[in-house]
């Protein structure tokens, strides 16, 4: 049996967003989102947990090298996503709601082809210190 181990690289990234939906008027976006539909936006200090899980390379004992994760992090991510608005900065957002279970699968899928396709890859998004999301999941 391989054995398998989860390394873990935590990130810090601040955006704002605004919950909206075009197709609904205005009372039924405040109705189902709240203070998070405010026009002028509003921010999050964002926790970002990715999860590689695979076998342990026999020549350096790493699952993956935490440098070479941490690299493709600030590039692919956080350099794009720090400071910004995510619906009018960041194209993925441009026509997508930017909740937290939206800018999970759009980590992951910006992450999915950077990284050995014979790892397992999870993206765990705190959007507060009580509301987090995972993607994906079996």
């Amino acid at each position: 049996m391989v054995q398998k181990v989860a390394v873990f690289r935590k990130e810090h990234f601040n955006a704002a967003h605004r919950l909206h939906n075009p197709e609904w008027s205005e009372e039924r976006n405040e109705e189902v989102f709240g203070k998070c539909n405010n026009p002028s936006f509003h921010g999050h200090n964002y926790e970002l947990i990715v999860q590689v899980t695979g076998p342990l390379d026999p020549k350096t004992g790493y699952v993956m090298d935490m440098k070479v994760l941490s690299a493709i992090l600030k590039e692919s991510v956080i350099d794009r996503f720090d400071h910004r608005n995510l619906n009018l900065d960041v194209e993925e957002f441009k026509a997508l709601n930017p909740t937290a279970e939206n800018i999970a699968i759009v980590i992951y899928s910006i992450l999915r082809p950077k990284i050995d396709s014979g790892l397992d890859l999870k993206i765990r998004l705190y959007e507060t210190e009580r509301n987090f999301v995972e993607y994906p999941v079996q």
